[in-house]
């Protein structure tokens, strides 16, 4: 039998971290299953003559800290022979990350599968597609009106702002009512007036951790990952110094997946990060959830084995 054929786009796989990188883990699982694999970066690939192409390399992976990737010789590849592509590129969600969903989508029109759905990526703003469920997301305002804002703090007492296109914790900020600088961190995230953003409730359960809830197919992992800020810190984001510490899904954690699962799927979000602080959802993360391997590791789990599995049957469909 053919060995299934998947292609991933992503940043520089020498550039990652191999002990927490979530691409590299879905690497690994493809190489148990003797799939060959081809990274590629948003700027190798492009559409020519009615098809997409890639300047891709063969890539082989180990699960080492020092020696995790061998690349042969970058080749152009015409994708609609691939099985399947991953998306796996990190925000920020600009410009050029709209238009390789636009290539992926000829792709995906040529009968290959993409995840996620190119299209649903576009869709899903992992800030704003949260809105759809105002029952379950703390109190939200998106606006660009600085004067809607500080109104808006006013009547919080205390509340985060953040960007709708970043990651990491960057350009987060925690503004209480009285505090000197709101007009100049304001001015700065909405570009004085002129670029949406979004202000949420400080929950004060981020003490408990900013839990990472992974979802395949809809339906959620036993375990999630609750990132507890360093101290002196409020962002529960790893790359802001939280630690994750991993703990069973609670009863209003699988009522949360359970309520968005059937979007989920309606929209073939195949592998999905949900972020819950408290009782609240505060993102839904599709281009490039992470925390498979500290879970893994944690658990004695293979999220990346449930999430194959789900690939292979899809592609036994197609």
């Amino acid at each position: 039998m053919k060995p299934i054929t998947l292609a991933v786009l992503m940043d520089d796989i020498a550039s990652i971290n191999p002990k927490k990188d979530s691409s590299l883990a879905m690497m690994l699982e493809a190489k148990r299953r003797d799939w060959d694999i081809y990274t590629f970066d948003s700027a190798d690939m492009f559409h020519l003559e009615g098809e997409v192409f890639a300047k891709a390399r063969k890539t082989l992976v180990a699960d080492s800290q020092s020696h995790w990737h061998e690349c042969e010789e970058a080749e152009i590849l015409q994708l609609k022979e691939i099985d399947v592509v991953f998306m796996r590129k990190d925000p920020p969600f600009d410009m050029d990350y709209i238009y390789s969903t636009y290539l992926l989508e000829q792709l995906e029109a040529s009968g290959v599968m993409v995840v996620n759905k190119p299209s649903s990526l576009r869709d899903a703003n992992e800030k704003l597609f949260a809105l759809n469920f105002p029952d379950l997301i703390p109190k939200t305002l998106v606006s660009s009106n600085n004067e809607k804002l500080a109104d808006f703090i006013n009547d919080n007492d205390c509340i985060v702002v953040k960007p709708l296109d970043g990651m990491g914790g960057i350009n987060i900020f925690k503004l209480k009512k009285g505090d000197h600088n709101i007009k100049e961190v304001l001015l700065k995230l909405t570009n004085n007036g002129q670029r949406y953003i979004m202000a949420q409730e400080f929950l004060p359960e981020i003490e408990h951790g900013d839990k990472r809830i992974l979802l395949i197919n809809g339906k959620p992992v036993d375990y999630a990952l609750a990132r507890m800020p360093a101290e002196g810190n409020f962002k529960g984001n790893l790359a802001a110094g939280a630690i994750g510490v991993g703990q069973p899904l609670s009863e209003r954690d699988r009522f949360l997946c359970k309520k968005i699962a059937p979007i989920l799927i309606e929209k073939e979000l195949i592998f999905v990060g949900l972020d819950v602080i408290g009782d609240y959802i505060t993102e839904i993360n599709v281009t490039s959830p992470t925390c498979i391997r500290e879970l893994d590791s944690q658990f004695g789990l293979n999220i990346s084995a449930e999430l194959l599995d789900v690939v292979e049957e899809k592609l036994a469909l197609r």
